[in-house]
C-alpha cells in the first residue's frame, strides 16, 4: 500500500520509497526513513496536499509524492 491511500487519522509505518535522485534525497531528509510511523493528520479540501505528522512534526506532502511512499497500516 502506498501513503497516497491513506485515510486521515490513519497511523502506518514506513517499508521504502519507490524513486530515485533529489526526491528519494528530499524525503530523507524530512525523516522519511524505514520504520518511520507516519500518521495522516488531514487533507486539503480537494485531496492534495495532505498533513502528516512523522518525527513529532508536521509536513505537508502532495499526493504525486506520497504515492511513491511504501507504508503498512497499523
Amino acid at each position: 500500500m502506498y501513503l497516497s491511500e491513506v485515510k486521515k487519522g490513519q497511523t502506518c509505518k514506513l517499508l521504502g520509497i519507490d524513486s530515485t535522485g533529489k526526491l528519494k534525497q528530499k524525503l530523507l531528509d524530512m525523516g522519511f526513513i524505514v520504520g518511520a510511523d507516519i500518521e495522516v493528520v488531514r487533507e486539503a479540501p480537494l485531496y492534495d496536499p495532505m498533513e502528516l505528522r512523522i518525527h513529532a512534526y508536521l509536513i505537508s506532502l502532495r499526493r504525486s509524492e506520497a504515492a511513491l511512499v511504501e507504508v503498512e497500516v497499523l
